[in-house]
C-alpha cells in the first residue's frame, strides 16, 4: 500500500512524458475533444430534430444580436419609420442561411401611392422573413404591446416606428396611416399552423373603415413542407407569398365591418385552398420601385 502510494506520488510529481498512465489519459482526452465536433456535426446532419432546435436558436439569437448591434445607430436617428429599412436589411439574410426560396405573386397590387392596410395570415416567427420580403417603404406592423418589453428587440421595434397599440383603440393607428401611409396587421391575432385560418379579429377592418383606406390581403403559403414546431422540422424549402387585389372601404361604415371581415377572410382562405391548382409566373419585386424582374431566389 505504501509502495503504491509512493509510485503514484512520483508519477504525479514527474513530467507527463515520464508517466505512461498520465500520457494515456491526455491522449484519450484529446481524442475525445477532437471527436466531439465531428459527432455534433453528424448529429446535426442526420437528425431533423437537432436541426430544428439549432435553427430556431440561431433565428432568435440573430434577431436579438441584430437588434442589439443596430439599435444604437437607429437611436441616433430617433424614432422614425425610416428605421424599418435597417430592420428589414437585418432580417433579409435569414432566408439564405436557412435555404428558404421566396416566391412572390401579385406584387403589382402594391404599386399604389395611397395609404392602405395590409392583412396577412400568421403562422410562426418565420412570417418575419415573408413580411420583410414584400413590405413596402413607409410601412410598419402593428404588434402586441408585450413585444415592447422584450429588451433590445422591443427597443429596436419601437425605434423603427412599430405601433404597440391597445386593440380596443384605433386612434393611434389612424394617425400612423396619416403619417406613414401603410400598416401591416395579422388579423388572426395569434400564430396558427393549422389547415384553416382562425377567425379574424375586427380591429384591422375597423381601422381601414375609419380611415377610409383599402385593404390588401396577403397570404403566405403553409410551411408544412419545411417547417413544423409540432414535428420539430426545419429544413430548406419554398415559401410562396400571394398579394391579392385590394378591397375598397370607401363609403363603408362601422356596421359594414363584420361583412367586410368575412369577405377578406374568405378571399384569403380560398387562396390557400386553391394553392396547389393555380400556377402562374414566379416573380418578385421590392415594392416602390421598378418592374417585376426577379425570379425565385437560389438556395444558398
Amino acid at each position: 500500500m505504501l509502495n503504491s502510494s509512493r509510485s503514484w506520488g512520483r508519477c504525479l510529481s514527474s513530467p507527463v512524458s515520464s508517466c505512461p498512465c498520465s500520457m494515456t489519459d491526455v491522449v484519450l482526452l484529446q481524442g475525445l475533444l477532437l471527436l466531439l465536433p465531428f459527432a455534433a456535426l453528424l448529429l446535426y446532419w442526420y437528425s431533423v430534430t437537432v436541426q430544428y432546435f439549432c435553427k430556431v436558436a440561431f433565428f432568435n439569437c440573430w434577431i436579438a444580436a441584430m437588434a442589439t448591434l443596430l439599435s444604437p445607430y437607429a437611436a441616433l436617428r430617433g424614432r422614425t419609420v425610416e428605421n424599418m429599412k435597417i430592420l428589414r436589411a437585418a432580417i433579409l439574410p435569414l432566408k439564405r442561411f436557412f435555404g428558404i426560396k421566396m416566391q412572390v405573386w401579385g406584387s403589382e397590387h402594391l404599386n399604389i401611392k395611397e395609404p392602405y392596410v395590409m392583412v396577412c395570415n400568421h403562422q410562426a416567427s418565420l412570417d418575419l422573413m415573408g413580411m420583410v420580403e414584400i413590405m413596402p417603404d413607409r410601412c410598419v406592423p402593428i404588434a402586441k404591446k408585450e413585444l415592447m418589453y422584450m429588451g433590445t428587440v422591443g427597443w429596436a421595434c419601437w425605434l423603427s416606428g412599430i405601433i404597440f397599440i391597445n386593440r380596443q383603440k384605433t386612434g393611434d393607428a389612424i394617425d400612423v396611416i396619416t403619417q406613414t401611409l401603410r400598416v401591416w396587421i395579422f388579423p388572426e391575432g395569434t400564430r396558427n399552423q393549422g389547415k384553416s385560418m382562425l377567425p379574424f379579429k375586427r380591429g384591422a377592418f375597423h381601422l381601414a373603415v375609419q380611415a377610409q383606406v383599402p385593404i390588401i390581403p396577403i397570404v403566405i403559403s403553409p410551411y408544412w413542407n419545411f417547417f413544423s414546431s409540432k414535428d420539430k422540422k426545419f429544413i430548406p424549402g419554398t415559401c410562396t407569398i400571394r398579394i391579392l387585389p385590394r378591397i375598397e372601404t370607401q363609403g363603408l361604415s362601422p356596421k359594414d365591418v363584420p361583412d367586410l371581415t368575412e369577405t377578406v377572410r374568405k378571399a384569403m382562405v380560398d387562396c390557400r385552398h386553391l394553392w396547389g391548382r393555380e400556377q402562374g409566373p414566379e416573380r418578385s419585386v421590392r415594392p416602390g420601385g421598378g418592374q417585376e424582374i426577379k425570379a425565385i431566389l437560389p438556395l444558398v
